[in-house]
């Protein structure tokens, strides 16, 4: 049975070119697109892919954290990032976020077909490039004594929110995501920050926000 692909790019030419070259996949289907965020939560659950392949940047927000909401909703589903920039920093939040792979877009076709059928088949695309720089970020974050660095901005959101207490259906309501999104964020936070336990993610969140030196995103 032919795996089933859903695409999300904002670049209708990049969509089409795509489309084309797995649709002549004899097991590989195309079965819905998208070209922002927005459109792509509506859509995908709606005909339960079995991959996704994911443009990182959007026009209405990025495909990493369009990777966490779907997976989240969808368990089984499996993301393909896809992005025309070698950024290290992605590459981190993309696999903390539960991706598959993540490819560039200057990448050959029969390789896009393979890497498609390898994460649909439930194998990883994490070349040694990409592992190596997955782990040289944790332990130079680890080295420089603030694990919270590692963490992405929607899980500092949800860790500041634990520290004022909040539950995870309210943290949920606040910040406008399905509740096992945000018990996903947690699950991560706790960690990276290599922590077991919710209550002791609350103390650290409180002891962050005694600390006299502002936030960047403050």
């Amino acid at each position: 049975m032919a795996a089933r692909v859903f695409l999300v790019d904002d670049h209708e030419v990049v969509r089409v070119g795509i489309r084309e070259l797995l649709s002549a996949q004899d097991d590989l289907e195309v079965v819905g697109e998208a070209s922002s965020v927005t459109e792509a939560l509506t859509r995908v659950p709606a005909v339960a892919p079995d991959v996704a392949v994911l443009d990182v940047r959007l026009p209405d927000g990025n495909g990493i954290e369009l990777c966490r909401e779907l997976m989240s909703r969808l368990p089984d589903l499996k993301c393909l990032m896809l992005t025309s920039f070698t950024d290290d920093e992605a590459l981190f939040d993309a696999i903390m976020a539960g991706a598959s792979g993540f490819v560039l877009k200057r990448i050959v076709g029969s390789d896009l077909t393979t890497a498609v059928k390898t994460v649909a088949a439930g194998g990883s695309l994490l070349d040694a490039r990409s592992t190596a720089a997955l782990l040289n970020r944790i332990r130079r974050e680890r080295e420089n004594g603030d694990p919270v660095r590692m963490l992405t901005e929607q899980e500092r959101t949800v860790l500041d929110l634990i520290g004022e207490g909040l539950t995870n259906k309210q943290i949920a309501d606040k910040m406008f995501l399905a509740e096992k999104t945000v018990k996903n964020y947690v699950s991560h936070l706790l960690a990276k920050l290599g922590l077991e336990r919710r209550t002791q993610a609350a103390v650290l969140a409180s002891k962050l926000a005694t600390k006299p030196v502002p936030r960047e995103d403050g």
